[in-house]
């Protein structure tokens, strides 16, 4: 059994753009994987022909019969899966060489943590990288509050936290399907974003987020509203007040900002949670 399951899905990819993250995923320095890469537009032979030009025993390439969207392709992924840890990738996105092997390290390190991701970088943009919180609980009160704060393309998960609460992805919730998993992990497992970028995200015309950018941002909503019924403080915590009062006189919890970040004080000065944007 291989310890990494690195799962691709792809529709109707970039033929460069792919190359580029299959080439980055074969110069892994950790390489005890598997690498199986899904065609969810299976009309198009293209991709096949691009996977299978790669002769690298590690590869498997399958299909589905008819296009079923992101969610469920992910779905078929994981349950072909053997490893002990999954590693997401998106098609159109670059792994670093030493990506795999930090995040194994780290979990198996940490027992304690199911999902482990990291920050990233933009396009090749060494300027534009992303700032997401670290450890568990500022990336659990991110989630509830800020939104989606685990970058799906660099995450690995400990499949055993998966298979256990019989959590997938969610089609109903596309394409925001991502956020919604995380979501559902909050109460069973914690996170960690390594500091450093391990993953390139490319943004293009014809990625997700621009193509859905409506339906993704009300499909946030609509988790965050979900959340809020589950943890209903934080919808006053995620308010434009810089101060929440008892009964309008006595000051429960106040907020602070500082540069980029938020604080919320519990009376005023006991730290409740740091929102990083």
């Amino acid at each position: 059994m291989p310890k990494v399951s690195v799962l691709t899905p792809m529709y109707n990819s970039t033929p460069q753009y792919l190359k580029d993250h299959i080439e980055s995923i074969l110069k892994q320095t950790f390489k005890d994987f598997e690498y199986i890469l899904l065609n969810d537009s299976p009309d198009n032979k293209k991709l096949e022909k691009i996977v299978k030009s790669y002769n690298d025993n590690r590869i498997i390439y399958i299909e589905n019969p008819k296009n079923l969207g992101i969610a469920a392709s992910r779905n078929v992924l994981l349950e072909k899966a053997q490893g002990e840890y999954i590693a997401m990738c998106d098609h159109d996105d670059v792994s670093y060489p030493d990506r795999l092997e930090k995040e194994v390290a780290y979990l198996d390190t940490h027992p304690e943590t199911g999902v482990v991701s990291s920050n990233f970088i933009v396009n090749f943009n060494k300027r534009d990288i992303s700032n997401y919180p670290l450890n568990s609980y500022d990336i659990k009160t991110n989630l509830i509050v800020r939104g989606c704060v685990v970058l799906h393309t660099a995450s690995m998960i400990r499949k055993s936290v998966l298979v256990k609460n019989n959590i997938g992805w969610e089609p109903e919730y596309e394409p925001s399907d991502d956020y919604r998993l995380w979501t559902r992990l909050i109460d069973k497992t914690e996170f960690h974003n390594i500091k450093e970028p391990l993953v390139v995200y490319r943004v293009h015309s014809n990625n997700t987020t621009f193509r859905t950018e409506d339906k993704m941002k009300a499909m946030e909503t609509r988790i965050k509203n979900e959340l809020y019924r589950i943890y209903p403080y934080t919808a006053q915590l995620s308010s434009s007040s810089s101060c929440i009062k008892l009964f309008g006189i006595l000051p429960i919890i106040k907020k602070k900002a500082y540069g980029n970040n938020v604080k919320y004080l519990l009376f005023g000065f006991i730290p409740l949670l740091k929102i990083i944007k």
